[in-house]
């Protein structure tokens, strides 16, 4: 067979044929392209008509005309400590010269120190021994926590909340309350059982939280009373559930925060019916709540702890899970029990350590929660102002803000819907300045504007996303 000389020019020219110019070719052409090549699986096509950007810096991305867009969800709480951190760039850019790739199966420094302070930092904070186990996204760190789970207590059957979020793997999306991310998949035979979460706004048992007694947790205490409830045998003292997945704040359900003591007492149940607690701070861990974990603001110590996002501040890919010793010691946890190429990788681990020691230099305790109430505090005037508000809540600079119509309760994801889009058009004119502006539109009605700005953002910052808020919501409404 004759070799073919012309391979390396062949392939040059085919090079050349599908490289386009990116220093040339317009946004609208770009577009039309991507109409054809890309997936449109992922959550792109959320927007009407999706936006290129072009760099970031601190609170602001900004797209390819320079107009800056401040955003105040930063990545779904990814980017903690602001775009283009220098600080966190600069130990990626290190590692990229001095270790960039290492298959997982090696030490490397950068990964023990890590795991060494994201293990001291819960052995002091919640008084708790336990280990890491890293991997890269957050979903599947929560395919980890399964799987310890079901190694731990042989079960499959996990118990959820109604409005949780915990990913899209088919493992995941078992124990998240969203039938569409299943629909389309087969049957779930290990899906979760969900029950409502705490959400007082709505309480789906038309109770007043100042009334209530908890009345919300006490139904799911009620599902233990007897063996008829279909979920414990009083005679072995065994529950049909390996485990509760929560998240102290609902994420994607709408920043929802539960009234004071319902998780203490959603602990002791779980302990008391042997049940393990695993606790979902992909988005609400590394300070969004003025705590390294959001769950550190309950009087409870979980057996698991899920985390992911905001460690490496939006760069490199890292997650994983702390579980207590008990659990994830050698004997019980061995190797070979999870593994992912790319788990624990060096770039991650690396970045990881640099976010744990910004963390460990400042305040972020004092600071998050001093931005928070004032951020909150504008809110509830913004409130005062706008009858479509009907709840505004937060903790730390974990804020909500949900829309309704004129009533203040019946939700508008119409008007969501349209605050989401005037933002990313860019042509929002306020203090002689053309801005956009980043939003998420999350909750059981996406009708609620879910607010995650930086830890480091400025109260001249928060009073422009006010006055940002303002002028949307009266263009809109």
């Amino acid at each position: 067979m004759p070799v073919n000389t012309n391979k390396s020019q062949d392939n040059t020219l085919i090079a050349k044929d599908v490289e386009l110019n990116l220093d040339t070719i317009s946004e609208e052409d770009l577009l039309k392209i991507e109409n054809e090549v890309c997936s449109y699986g992922d959550t792109v096509h959320y927007a009407d008509k999706p936006k290129f950007f072009e760099t970031c810096n601190g609170s602001y991305l900004y797209d390819t005309n320079n107009t800056p867009y401040l955003d105040l969800q930063m990545w779904y709480s990814a980017v903690n400590l602001g775009y283009n951190n220098q600080t966190i760039n600069n130990a990626l850019k290190k590692q990229i010269d001095k270790l960039p790739q290492l298959a997982c199966q090696y030490l490397h420094k950068e990964k023990v120190s890590l795991a060494y302070m994201l293990a001291r930092g819960v052995e002091r904070n919640l008084g708790a021994k336990g280990r890491i186990h890293f991997n890269v996204g957050g979903a599947q760190a929560v395919e980890d926590a399964l799987k310890l789970v079901r190694k731990t207590t042989g079960k499959s059957k996990m118990l959820a909340f109604e409005g949780g979020y915990h990913g899209r793997t088919l493992g995941a999306s078992a124990i998240t309350s969203s039938y569409r991310y299943r629909e389309h998949y087969g049957e779930f035979g290990d899906r979760a059982e969900f029950v409502p979460f705490p959400y007082c706004f709505r309480c789906p048992y038309g109770k007043k939280v100042e009334s209530c007694e908890l009345f919300c947790v006490k139904q799911i205490e009620r599902k233990f009373e007897h063996e008829y409830t279909g979920t414990w045998n009083p005679k072995t003292k065994k529950a049909e559930f390996g485990a509760f997945f929560i998240e102290v704040i609902q994420g994607t359900g709408g920043y929802v925060i539960p009234p004071k003591g319902y998780y203490e007492y959603l602990a002791k149940i779980c302990r008391d019916h042997g049940i393990l607690l695993v606790d979902d701070e992909i988005q609400m861990g590394f300070f969004r709540t003025g705590k390294l974990f959001a769950i550190e603001n309950e009087n409870i110590v979980p057996d698991v702890i899920v985390f992911g996002k905001a460690l490496t501040n939006g760069l490199n890919p890292l997650s994983g899970i702390w579980a207590k010793e008990e659990y994830i010691s050698p004997d019980k946890f061995g190797p070979g029990s999870t593994h992912s190429t790319f788990s624990s990788n060096s770039l991650g681990t690396a970045t990881g350590l640099a976010v744990m020691q910004e963390f460990a230099r400042n305040d972020y305790t004092k600071t998050v929660n001093e931005k928070g109430k004032y951020f909150l505090n504008q809110l509830k005037d913004l409130k005062s102002r706008h009858k479509e508000i009907g709840d505004v809540d937060g903790l730390g600079l974990a804020l909500r803000m949900e829309m309704c119509q004129m009533d203040g309760f019946t939700p508008s994801r119409t008007l969501a819907d349209k605050m989401f889009q005037m933002g990313l058009e860019g042509n929002l004119k306020i203090q002689g300045k053309t801005l956009g502006l980043i939003l998420d539109i999350g909750g059981y009605y996406k009708n609620v504007v879910t607010l995650a700005p930086s830890l480091n953002i400025t109260n001249e910052e928060i009073d422009l996303a006010i006055d940002l808020l303002d002028l949307i919501i009266s263009k809109c409404k």
